[in-house]
């Protein structure tokens, strides 16, 4: 199998998901319960946004057409009640940020830009008509869509269902994604490891970029290297609605996943990303279930998941569009790789939005991953990249 771009991988499995996803189940929550979920309905308004003309700042209603001048003070508005004034000409009215614009006003000049003598108000500079002023309905009108569904609900999106009254919404069901960790070198996390075996990080680290993605993980006892166990358990794991195995999916002779995989009849969409680190990464189908073979090195397992993975369990979640928290920053030192790959590496974000690359051993180097917050993603058709200019970042 030929191995794919980081593009095309990608795009694979966004693909493939897309095309394998059935109805997802939903159930309803209350809105205090729904943070991260994905939104299964979309939500309207409940009434015009906002439902009175409301001023912006804290100052004078007036008609534009008054001022400059001198006007008379007719009272005082302040927001959360109602209004019972009407501006008459030749007249300016006190109000507050968020108080209903008086009928006969066409404007709010601010408090800075006013002086105050004997109940007049003096105004020095004229001001466009609906200066300060949000008209009514300006946010949304009553019926209009104001959040589709397929959206996560972060707190913005929070704060939109509670200001139209969304007490209650209807979300996706999250999806259950198992972990398996393969290998004999691997112990627990409470074990004293000899010299030859490493503790299991991967599976914890995944379980974090999973919950983080949405989803609910499931850690599975660890495989070692023995066929018949790595199938029961990979039997267990294709029970979730995603499978995500980590280490023994490259050539190695005591890598069994592939070949324990084939006795569930899996197909293979792919199994080798030109990326570094995580070229042998594999993705496929089996029972009906989508899995990854992720590599079994720390960075690898972390840059397959975010990179590749992540997209999967975001559309199991429901979510319209996977992202790829891609941005970019300026090098803080000269930079060059062997181009051929997309290179995720680890880096710093600086203050001053500055990047710096992270010395490392490769990719099962925690610590270098511990001093890093973001990775540097190098372009596999450019080798040298100068101080000072700009590079992508994946955020982490």
């Amino acid at each position: 199998m030929a191995a794919l771009s980081f593009a095309d991988a990608r795009r694979t499995v966004i693909d493939r998901v897309r095309e394998g996803l059935g109805p997802i189940p939903t159930e309803t929550l209350r809105l205090d319960d729904t943070a991260g979920r994905v939104l299964a309905q979309a939500i309207h308004a409940d009434r015009d946004y906002p439902p009175e003309a409301r001023s912006m700042r804290d100052g004078f209603a007036v008609r534009s057409a008054d001022v400059p001048g001198q006007l008379q003070l007719a009272g005082e508005i302040r927001a959360g009640q109602p209004c019972t004034l009407a501006l008459q000409p030749g007249q300016a009215i006190e109000i507050m940020t968020g108080a209903t614009v008086p009928p006969g006003a066409d404007a709010v000049v601010m408090v800075e830009h006013t002086r105050t003598e004997d109940h007049r108000v003096i105004f020095d500079r004229p001001i466009e008509t609906g200066a300060n002023v949000n008209p009514q309905g300006c946010d949304a009108r009553s019926g209009d869509e104001v959040l589709p569904g397929g959206v996560r609900l972060q707190f913005a999106e929070t704060a939109l269902l509670a200001s139209v009254g969304a007490a209650y919404v209807n979300v996706y069901r999250q999806p259950r994604v198992a972990i398996l960790a393969t290998g004999d070198e691997l112990v627990e996390l409470d074990s004293h490891p000899l010299p030859h075996q490493i503790r299991n990080s991967n599976s914890w680290s995944l379980a974090l970029q999973v919950a983080r993605a949405g989803a609910l993980p499931r850690v599975l006892p660890v495989a070692g290297d023995d066929l018949e166990a790595t199938i029961d358990l990979l039997g267990d794991g294709l029970g979730a609605d995603l499978l995500l195995i980590s280490g023994g999916v490259s050539a190695g002779k005591y890598d069994m996943v592939e070949l324990a995989l084939k006795s569930f009849d899996a197909s293979f969409h792919f199994d080798r990303v030109l990326i570094q680190p995580g070229q042998p990464c594999v993705f496929g189908t089996a029972r009906g279930k989508f899995f990854f073979g992720l590599p079994g090195n720390p960075a690898s397992t972390m840059v397959c998941f975010e990179t590749l993975a992540r997209a999967a369990v975001e559309l199991l979640s429901g979510l319209s569009e996977p992202f790829l928290p891609l941005t970019w920053a300026r090098l803080a030192v000269n930079f060059r790789h062997k181009p051929g790959l997309t290179r995720f590496l680890p880096a710093r974000l600086q203050a001053g939005g500055t990047l710096l690359p992270v010395k490392w051993s490769g990719s099962g180097d925690l610590a270098a991953l511990g001093r890093a917050n973001a990775w540097l993603v190098a372009d596999p058709e450019r080798a040298e990249y100068a101080a000072g200019e700009l590079i992508q970042v994946l955020l982490r």
